[in-house]
């Protein structure tokens, strides 16, 4: 089989890489029906991660399984699936607690590289969830935004406690952030302000329930915040990027008592402990606990009430992922759909 290798900053390769197998009697393997480029690919392929060999890549995912292992009992051959970039047991104190991203077992299920024609899934009975039927052609793109960006956005408004009413201010426009949106309206927000300096991103955010648009950045983006909420701050703010700019302006547009919910993978973020403290401001993120989530959004997309595969913009075959890739480097495309 065909998958995407990155073998060194700015270079992602389309190569033959050997056909996944049954290793673990918990394993499942899926013939992928669509995945896709993520913002935190970029990490790497901007040279901020090291890349030291070549690696495959990708970590999101929606396909169709063709074959279990023989410990695996709910998941079954034929079934279209889709699953969390962390594999979890889904039994273990963390992940009934609603942290499967903390499982006591789990896997990084990119490790073997989900931008591919097929995928091993390890702990599929914890890791997959099904759809009730083979989906419409036109759900496969949000189901496949439910694999990770969904359901990060989600957990970013979940972490930051987003409660009917509250002001909430979204702090990064990439498909994350846009999710975000739709988390925050899901959750009842009353108001909801996106930070964004890009007009087709404004533009999709106010689709999804942004009332508001603020395209300061840093200090300026903070003042405009509390300038629009009577010198106070947003009651609940959902960091979406990972800089150090970005989580302390979204530490200093939130109110005192109020929540950040961080999900952008951190680079360089550090945090004043007596600034905190003072704040009193509460912060709580991750990597998003995407099983957590996932029957409930995946109804949310079957029933037509939330529509997050509109972030993908750009859609390619699977084998030009090289051009995704730089198509998302630089902000031609906020996210990039590949089909097999």
């Amino acid at each position: 089989m065909r998958g995407a290798v990155i073998h060194a900053p700015g270079d992602v390769r389309f190569e033959e890489r050997p056909h996944p197998k049954i290793i673990n009697p918990t394993d499942a393997v899926i013939r992928t029906a669509a995945t896709c480029v993520c913002g935190s690919d970029l990490w790497d392929y901007r040279g901020i991660n090291p890349v030291d060999q070549p690696t495959p890549f990708g970590h999101e995912y929606v396909g169709v399984v063709e074959e279990v292992g023989s410990d695996v009992k709910t998941i079954k051959p034929g079934q279209f699936v889709i699953g969390s970039f962390f594999a979890s047991d889904n039994t273990c104190p963390n992940c009934r607690n609603g942290y499967q991203t903390s499982c006591l077992h789990r896997e990084f299920v990119g490790a073997d590289g989900c931008q591919a024609e097929y995928i091993r899934i390890p702990l599929a009975d914890g890791t997959l969830v099904a759809t009730p039927e083979q989906p419409a052609e036109e759900h496969i793109p949000s189901l496949l935004a439910c694999s990770d960006v969904m359901g990060t956005g989600w957990y970013a408004a979940v972490a930051a406690e987003v409660r009917p009413g509250d002001t909430v201010a979204v702090v990064g426009d990439g498909a994350v952030g846009l999710c975000a949106v739709i988390a925050a309206k899901e959750l009842g927000a009353g108001r909801i302000i996106a930070m964004s300096r890009h007009e087709t991103r404004q533009k999709l955010a106010r689709e999804y329930g942004a009332t508001d648009i603020v395209t300061e950045r840093g200090e300026e983006g903070v003042a405009r915040i509390k300038e629009m909420t009577g010198g106070i701050g947003a009651d609940r703010v959902l960091e979406c990027v990972g800089t150090n700019e970005s989580m302390h302006q979204a530490l200093r547009a939130t109110r005192p008592g109020g929540n950040v919910g961080f999900v952008g993978v951190p680079h360089g973020v550090a945090i004043d402990g007596e600034e905190l403290f003072y704040s009193h401001v509460g912060l709580r993120g991750g990597p998003a606990p995407v099983r957590q989530f996932l029957p409930d959004l995946i109804d949310r997309v079957l029933s037509g009430r939330i529509d997050p595969g509109k972030v993908f913009d750009l859609t390619l075959p699977l084998e030009r992922v090289a051009e995704g890739y730089r198509a998302m480097d630089e902000r031609r495309a906020i996210k990039t759909l590949l089909l097999p």
